[in-house]
């Protein structure tokens, strides 16, 4: 991958489209390729951090495990999504698992260059710390949504944030497909795999999303994304 490359990854994020050039050019100079195999772990939960990542191809998957011991998946992070950056400026550890559900290709800006860069150039911090307020902003927003949602609004909701997992770029895409079980999806709104079942049923018989099996394929974005407002 050459510079060019790795620009665009910045100028294709709602998060990191707003540096500067000149910051921009610092990241990448510190930048790191990584490669993981299918089913390896980029970090657990509890980890110290080393750096923060984008996704150059595959997906990661972000979880946690519930005090049954089932892994409770928060979303699936896939090509050109950037993650790991809260734990640069708090320095404390991970707050989730995250594996490759396929082999992957990263790009990391190590957390040790990052503060060096920090160091030398102090006034570039109020840009990240402008960015750091917008994730706390949209998990406001999310809270705000969900606390307020029927029981088909969560999972709409949920169903949405798996499908675009936490990306912030700048794509739209109409038709989207997760892979996921009635029973981990039954496990994030706090329900029976019977009810999941059933919502999505409703889902399907209104042509909003297609129901195959360990899969859900978005069919109607605009008339999921309503049902997120009542």
């Amino acid at each position: 991958m050459d510079h060019s490359q790795i620009e665009q990854l910045f100028k294709h994020h709602n998060w990191l489209d707003q540096l500067p050039f000149q910051v921009i050019q610092a990241l990448i100079s510190v930048s790191k390729l990584k490669t993981l195999k299918k089913g390896q772990i980029l970090h657990a939960k509890g980890d110290n951090a080393d750096g923060f990542y984008c996704i150059l191809k595959g997906k990661i998957r972000v979880s946690n495990v519930n005090s049954q011991g089932k892994e409770m998946v928060l979303t699936w992070l896939e090509s050109g999504t950037w993650f790991g950056e809260i734990s640069m400026f708090d320095d404390l550890p991970r707050t989730h698992d995250a594996h490759a559900d396929d082999q992957c290709h990263l790009l990391m800006i190590p957390k040790l260059a990052f503060h060096h860069l920090l160091q030398e150039k102090p006034h570039f911090y109020p840009y990240f710390i402008r960015m750091l307020c917008q994730r706390i902003r949209v998990t406001f927003n999310l809270i705000d949504e969900t606390g307020g949602l029927s029981l088909l609004g969560q999972l709409a909701r949920r169903i949405l944030l798996l499908a675009n997992g936490l990306h912030n770029t700048k794509q739209n895409q109409k038709n989207k497909q997760i892979a996921i079980s009635q029973e981990s999806l039954a496990h994030m709104i706090n329900s029976s795999r019977q009810t999941v079942n059933k919502l999505l049923n409703e889902l399907n018989q209104k042509n909003i999303v297609n129901v195959d099996y360990g899969t859900i394929e978005i069919i109607n974005m605009q008339a999921l994304e309503r049902l997120c407002e009542i």
